[in-house]
């Protein structure tokens, strides 16, 4: 069963970076907050500057994003918001699978996101 819905209004990421905690990565930074959702579900959004490169690149780096949380969306523990963004230092050539899985991973074990394999039964 999916557990994650998407951001989409601005004030929800306002909410998010307002008061969420900021984690970096190499490629990727991500900004992590606790909800009051009474449900058990994650939010997720994806920011990537205009200025990064052009709508085909952008969408290509949302992709990969979406497809790495996808598959680690059973390890993370629910009742998170997650905004991700691509950092604007780093070049978009360096957007493949490989180096935003390995970000995206760093970035889940520095929050204390991750489930233990415990809990990860429990399911």
């Amino acid at each position: 069963m999916k557990k994650t819905k998407m951001l989409k209004k601005n004030y929800e990421f306002k909410n998010v970076f307002v008061k969420g905690k900021y984690i970096s990565g190499e490629y990727i930074e991500a900004v992590i907050k606790k909800n009051k959702t009474t449900e058990n579900l994650n939010f997720l959004g994806i920011a990537i500057s205009v200025k990064i490169a052009k709508a085909v690149k952008r969408n290509h780096i949302k992709r990969l994003i979406r497809e790495v949380y996808r598959l680690n969306e059973n390890r993370i523990k629910t009742g998170y918001s997650i905004v991700f963004l691509w950092k604007k230092k780093q070049n978009i050539i360096n957007a493949n699978f490989e180096n935003v899985k390995k970000d995206m991973e760093n970035i889940f074990i520095k929050s204390n996101i991750l489930r233990s394999n415990n809990e990860e039964n429990l399911d």
